[in-house]
């Protein structure tokens, strides 16, 4: 917790918890990981890319379930917010700022789905709802963004060394 408490929660605000929740969401994530702690293997990635991975996915689940309960009513202020700043006490790594400096190149509909999409955890279907963008659009304008992020990280001369997996696609 003291190592990866400060990403945990970051990642939390990002998503759009409300700060009374985000104690109880974190806590949540890292239970999973003791939980599931042997699922990590060094040979796959790095164990803060493991810890930010189910931190993601246990926060977008837990958000998900609480929008489910509210008749699937979503919630525009927290989904459409800026997210905040990381804390300072936070490492970004390279691939971090690479990904940034790919996404500020990206065009303003393309961000903001992306933004959505990955840091919010909305479906497609919530994006467009909150956006008011068809949910066609919606989904070219993800899938395009993550195209882009993928060959930008692929040219990354500083990232040479480091494997670049392949964004999963629906068949």
């Amino acid at each position: 917790m003291n190592r990866y408490g400060g990403l945990v929660y970051t990642l939390a605000r990002r998503i759009g918890y409300e700060t009374s929740e985000i104690d109880d969401a974190v806590q949540e994530v890292f239970v999973a990981l003791w939980e599931h702690a042997s699922r990590f293997d060094p040979r796959l990635g790095a164990e803060e890319t493991f810890v930010s991975t189910v931190a993601r996915r246990r926060l977008i689940d837990r958000r998900r379930r609480r929008i489910r309960r509210t008749k699937g009513q979503v919630d525009t202020d927290v989904s459409l917010r800026a997210a905040p700043p990381p804390p300072p006490t936070v490492e970004r790594s390279s691939q971090s700022e690479r990904v940034n400096e790919i996404l500020a190149t990206l065009r303003p509909e393309q961000q903001t789905c992306l933004n959505l999409s990955i840091c919010r955890g909305l479906s497609h279907d919530e994006i467009a709802r909150a956006t008011g963008i068809p949910l066609g659009t919606v989904k070219t304008h993800v899938r395009r963004g993550l195209i882009a992020l993928r060959e930008g990280l692929k040219s990354a001369p500083a990232l040479a060394d480091q494997p670049v997996k392949p964004f999963a696609t629906k068949p």
